[in-house]
C-alpha cells in the first residue's frame, strides 16, 4: 500500500483535490470518474500517477497534511504581494487582520477524534484574515472544544499592525501581549467589565460616538492582568439601532475612525460564508484529522490561486465567477485569459450560458 502511494506524488495528490473543489466533486469515486473520463488529458494537466481512489485515500490518510499547509502559506505570501495596496474603505497604511472562527458540525461516530458535544462533533477553522484582498494570513484547524481564545497565542502579532476582534477573544492577560508587542486591537467590550474614567475627549454626536473615554480596570483580575490604561469608545449605529462599546489600545486615531475600522471585521465573516458556499469543506473525503486538515488546506490554497489570477490577469470578475468559469473549462486546451477575457463582470459580455454552449456542455 505504502508503493502505491509513493507513486502517487503530493502533485498528482494536490491536482486530485484541487480538482475537486473547482469542480465541487461528491467523493473519491465521483472524483477518479471524472478524472478516468479526461485520462488523455491529464499527463498535460501535470498528472504522473494514477488516479485511483484507493490510492487517494491512502495518501489523504498517511501524507502528512503540512505539506499542503506549508504550500498555501506560500501562495498566502504571494496573494498578499500582490493585494498589498488593495483599498478597504478607509485610507491606512497600516497593515488590518479580521481574526474569527468558523465551526463546521460532523458526525460523532465517523469523527471521534473532534468531539464538540456529548453526541456530535465539529472543526474549527481558525483564520487571520488581512482585510486588503480578503486574503487569510495564518489559518489554523483544531477540534471543536478548543476555545478560540486560545488561538491568541498561536498568532505571531506583528508591530504596528491592527487586529479586529470580536468578544469572544476578550481576555485581558492576552491582550496585553498586543500592546507590549506595539501592535492595537480594537475589540467589543462585555457588559460587564469594571472601569474607572480617567479622561472623557470632546466627541461631535452627529457623526454617532457618544463617548470617547480613557479608562483603566478596576476589576480584582482585570487590573492585575491588564495594567495600562485602555480607550473606550461608544458608538451608535442610527442605521442598524444599535449601541456599540469599543475598547482599543490606539489612542491617537479620531473615534470615528475606530468605529468605522471594526465594521472591516465582516470581512472575515463574508469569506467564511463564501467559502463554504463555493468549496467542498462543509463534508470530507476522509475521517481522519489528516485527511481532514489536507482537504481544508488544499480548498485555500485553491481560493488563493483564484484571488491571484484575478490579480495577475486583471480581471473585473468576482471571485465566485472565475470559480464557475474555471469549473467549466479545467480541461480545455484555451488559454485561460482568452476565456475569462469573454466574460465581463457588470453583464456587458456573453452570460455563463452561452460560453457553456460555446464547450458543447
Amino acid at each position: 500500500m505504502a508503493d502505491k502511494v509513493q507513486s502517487f506524488s503530493c502533485l498528482d495528490q494536490f491536482l486530485c483535490l484541487a480538482f475537486a473543489q473547482l469542480t465541487y466533486r461528491e467523493s473519491l469515486r465521483d472524483i477518479e470518474a471524472c478524472l478516468r473520463a479526461q485520462h488523455s488529458k491529464l499527463y498535460h494537466m501535470g498528472f504522473r500517477g494514477k488516479v485511483s481512489r484507493s490510492t487517494l485515500a491512502d495518501a489523504n490518510e498517511q501524507r502528512d497534511w503540512r505539506i499542503f499547509a506549508d504550500f498555501a502559506q506560500t501562495l498566502i505570501r504571494t496573494a498578499r504581494d500582490l493585494y498589498r495596496d488593495e483599498p478597504f474603505g478607509l485610507e491606512l497604511s497600516e497593515t488590518v487582520y479580521a481574526l474569527d472562527s468558523t465551526t463546521i458540525d460532523l458526525c460523532l461516530t465517523l469523527f471521534p477524534w473532534a468531539q464538540f458535544r456529548r453526541r456530535k462533533s465539529a472543526v474549527k477553522i481558525h483564520t487571520l484574515l488581512d482585510v486588503r484582498g480578503s486574503i487569510p494570513a495564518s489559518v489554523y484547524v483544531t477540534g471543536g472544544r478548543i476555545h478560540d481564545v486560545n488561538l491568541l497565542d498561536e498568532f505571531l502579532l506583528e508591530a504596528g499592525a491592527f487586529y479586529l476582534i470580536d468578544r469572544g477573544y476578550v481576555d485581558f492577560a492576552r491582550l496585553h501581549r498586543f500592546t507590549q508587542a506595539a501592535a492595537f486591537f480594537i475589540t467589543r467590550a462585555k457588559k460587564n467589565i469594571q472601569f474607572y474614567r480617567r479622561y472623557s475627549h470632546i466627541v461631535d454626536r452627529s457623526t454617532g460616538v457618544r463617548s470617547d473615554q480613557t479608562i483603566v480596570l478596576t476589576g480584582p483580575k482585570s487590573s492585575r492582568l491588564y495594567p495600562d490604561p485602555l480607550r473606550r469608545i461608544h458608538y451608535f449605529d442610527a442605521q442598524k439601532d444599535l449601541r456599540l462599546i469599543f475598547l482599543t489600545n490606539k489612542f491617537r486615531f479620531p473615534a470615528l475612525t475606530i468605529a468605522q475600522l471594526y465594521r472591516a471585521r465582516w470581512k472575515v465573516e463574508l469569506f467564511f460564508r463564501w467559502i463554504k458556499q463555493h468549496l467542498r469543506i462543509k463534508s470530507f473525503y476522509g475521517t481522519s484529522e489528516n485527511a481532514v486538515k489536507v482537504q481544508v488546506w488544499v480548498a485555500i490554497a485553491v481560493y488563493v490561486l483564484v484571488a491571484i489570477l484575478k490579480k495577475r490577469l486583471h480581471l473585473d470578475l468576482s471571485l465566485y465567477k472565475i470559480l464557475q468559469i474555471l469549473s467549466i473549462t479545467i480541461f480545455e486546451k484555451a488559454p485561460i485569459l482568452q476565456v475569462l477575457s469573454n466574460f465581463d463582470d457588470n453583464n456587458q459580455g456573453p452570460d455563463l450560458s452561452n460560453q457553456l454552449q460555446l464547450f458543447d456542455l
